[in-house]
């Protein structure tokens, strides 16, 4: 027997010993198959061995890597944890099967095996790389960049770790590190895909933007169906304020990739933008889908809900995301649409901006200025900094001040903060005594830019509205700063010393609430005077009442249309036009008409009306009789416009500042009977007038005269105004400093 046993043993270690002769001469053969990609060939070979010497490690990783190959991940787990068990230290192994638990997002067991990997040869630059990008994947950019560092200090060719060490930077916002990374890596490897995206990348983060074309159109001339070129080709230009062609790239980028986080934001962006609000719903809600505690996803689609008008949603969705990241880019968001909510008063709208200027004032170190020349009597230096200096309405409130300054007392300095270029760009450039391209300089660098420009009086254009940079005030590169012109409802800033504003737009109740000390012009803003041809009163020969309302769609709240309605109602065949650019807009067209006729206003009363020329959006107002105020965010502009067109507006003033715009400039104008207390004197106002045709006509042809007689229309006495407002605030600060000692 155990002679019999013995001789079995010794014929199986016999045959044992032919199979590993004859597998070790077939291994070369399948990883040479593998390695020319043929893949099917490298299989059969591996399993004809397998089944022979079940256990043959290099068989079973090679299989294993076969697998992963083809996107078989789970069978690749399988053979790779079987190859590890076979042999525990076969580093390679434990490298392959941590680029499975990669693939697989199982981020703690790809990186436990890439550790072992490396434990196992210190030197393995693969297993260096692959825990670089394990850890990056796990939000530990600072430990994935220890990582790469290892390995470039192995390899300092190797273009894959430079590359991923300059994602991991651009993670940290360490931006110039990163170009760096990027530039090392193409060096070595010129076509690098990835590093020319990167570097395109940067280039958008720095505003380098012709860097960052260069870089995308290099890498898209390479790689053409990469969804994320296409994505960050759409980021680059939507930053150059080209929305029609970035939308285009997010599009191209969602039909390759349909779900991918960076297009689905860029898509919704766009769409807001170019006025798809359909669109941009559809994409935060994929977004929302992927992620439901997406922050930029809630905020994003806040902004749908606001652009129809439902601010109390927008409002709901962005403290979804503030409950998630109390971030003060979302707190500014909220403080805009404050604004148009009917609940919202002084005491709320100032509180909230108060809570952002204190958010800002922690994290924004304010700056300590050089003493300058102390001499009230002096040539100001005025500096303007806003993101409007094109056809906006800030832009049209601004302007005329500009255009009649006086400049042997005042040096004026035009900071542009937006890419937008237009004829009204042109106007102010040559308004301006200097002319500053800051849209592509950070808050530090404008900062800088200011403080040796030794601006004396900084002011603020923008607000809280989109493209402010409130956050360069807040590190006070000016002695003296104000906010005015464009959104003068107060900040929230400490830094921030005036608001340019008037005494039925902030009143004295409410002035306390404010950071800022309220100056009073003769109204909130003016514009230049507008030469509209006359027109007859459309009731004289329609004869129904046509009541217009030329004002954002966001700012027809549901107060405003119950009002509306019970006018029109009262109004006996009263028409409504309603005009904007965003009711070219379907989705939002039809939102508003559904509001109306929920009221029981019937459809074909109402006439919407899109974007048009200037010149043919002014020739619209001959159609209306009556103008009605929006509430309780008011018009600005649209008011102006539609008195000069001789179109009286009905106003109502409201609890909070841009709830009073609208009576500031109706009063300002000395039409005081067409500004109400409350909803019924508002509705009163409207039937009263409705009702006298020959008072309507008279109003009609005096309305321009009586504007340029008021010192709110005329735009000289309205500038020497704002003057004797700089010069006031200047006195005040050189006698305050030379009390401090502080005189040069």
């Amino acid at each position: 027997m155990q002679s019999s046993a013995g001789a079995r043993a010794f014929q199986n270690a016999r045959l044992q010993k032919k199979l590993k002769k004859q597998a070790d001469a077939i291994i070369p053969a399948a990883a040479s198959a593998y390695g020319q990609g043929r893949y099917a060939e490298c299989e059969a070979l591996c399993r004809q061995i397998l089944q022979a010497i079940p256990d043959h490690f290099d068989a079973t990783h090679l299989l294993g890597v076969c697998a992963q190959q083809g996107g078989r991940l789970e069978e690749a787990q399988q053979l790779l944890e079987r190859a590890i068990a076979i042999d525990p230290r076969a580093h390679e192994a434990q490298s392959n099967l941590a680029a499975v638990y990669f693939a697989l997002q199982k981020l703690d067991a790809a990186r436990a095996c890439q550790e072992k990997a490396i434990a196992l040869k210190p030197n393995f630059t693969p297993a260096l790389v692959g825990l670089g990008n394990t850890l990056l994947q796990m939000n530990l950019p600072a430990q994935a960049i220890e990582v790469y560092d290892r390995a470039v200090k192995l390899k300092p060719d190797y273009a894959d770790a430079l590359c991923n060490r300059g994602v991991a930077e651009l993670a940290l916002y360490r931006f110039d590190r990163a170009r760096e990374s990027f530039d090392r890596a193409l060096l070595f490897q010129p076509r690098h895909v990835e590093a020319l995206i990167g570097k395109g990348m940067v280039g958008i983060e720095l505003r380098r933007y012709d860097e960052a074309e260069a870089a995308l159109a290099a890498a898209f001339a390479i790689k053409p169906d990469s969804a994320k070129i296409l994505a960050q080709r759409g980021r680059l230009n939507a930053a150059l304020s080209r929305p029609e062609q970035a939308a285009a790239d997010f599009d191209a980028a969602l039909a390759l990739s349909p779900r991918f986080e960076v297009a689905l934001r860029g898509k919704a962006e766009a769409s807001l933008s170019i006025g798809n609000t359909a669109q941009a719903i559809l994409a935060c809600t994929t977004l929302l889908e992927q992620n439901p505690r997406s922050t930029i996803a809630m905020a994003l689609l806040s902004s749908c809900f606001a652009n129809q008008g439902e601010i109390a949603s927008a409002i709901e969705h962005l403290d979804a995301a503030l409950a998630i990241a109390p971030d003060p880019d979302l707190m500014a968001r909220k403080i805009y649409f404050l604004d148009f909510l009917p609940d919202a008063d002084f005491t709320i709208q100032q509180a909230a901006r108060k809570s952002w200027g204190e958010a800002i004032s922690a994290r924004v170190p304010q700056r300590k200025l050089a003493p300058r020349q102390l001499d009230p009597d002096r040539r100001i230096v005025i500096g303007y900094l806003s993101a409007e200096f094109w056809y906006h309405s800030a832009a049209f409130g601004l302007l005329p001040v500009l255009r009649h300054h006086d400049h042997a007392n005042f040096e004026v300095i035009c900071y542009s903060c937006s890419p937008t270029r237009d004829a009204v760009t042109a106007e102010f450039r040559s308004a301006a005594d200097v002319w500053v391209d800051a849209w592509q300089m950070f808050d530090d660098q404008l900062a800088d830019r200011i403080e040796a420009d030794k601006v004396d009086i900084l002011i603020d254009v923008s607000g809280h509205s989109s493209g402010n940079r409130l956050q360069v005030f807040a590190r006070k590169p000016a002695p003296i700063q104000a906010t005015g012109f464009g959104h003068a409802t107060g900040t929230g800033l400490r830094t921030m010393d005036y608001v340019l504003a008037d005494a039925v737009f902030i009143p004295q109740s409410a002035r306390h609430l404010l950071t800022e000390t309220v100056y009073d012009l003769p109204c909130l803003i003016t514009i230049d005077p507008i030469h509209v041809p006359p027109s007859e009163l459309p009731m004289l020969r329609n004869g129904y009442v046509t009541f217009g309302v030329f004002n954002r769609v966001n700012k027809i709240s549901d107060e405003a249309i119950r009002v509306w309605s019970n006018i029109m109602r009262e109004v006996a065949g009263s028409k409504i036009i309603i005009k904007h650019t965003l009711l070219d807009d379907a989705l939002v067209r039809d939102g508003l008409l559904a509001r109306f006729v929920a009221r029981g206003i019937a459809e074909e009363r109402i006439t919407c009306l899109g974007s048009t020329e200037r010149a043919d959006h002014l020739q619209a107002f001959g159609l209306v009789d009556i103008s009605l105020d929006p509430f309780p965010q008011n018009g600005g502009v649209s008011t102006w416009e539609s008195l000069y067109a001789g179109v009286p507006v009905v106003a109502k003033l409201g609890h909070g500042a841009s709830s009073r715009a609208g009576g500031s400039i109706v009063a300002a104008v000395g039409l005081d009977e067409w500004v109400a207390e409350d909803d019924e004197g508002y509705s009163a106002i409207a039937c009263k007038f409705a009702a006298r045709p020959e008072y309507l006509a008279k109003l009609r042809a005096e309305l321009p005269a009586r504007i340029a007689a008021s010192a709110a229309g005329n735009v000289e006495t309205y500038t020497r105004k704002v003057e004797e407002g700089y010069r006031r605030f200047w006195r005040d600060y050189c006698a305050a400093a030379s009390e401090r000692g502080e005189a040069t």
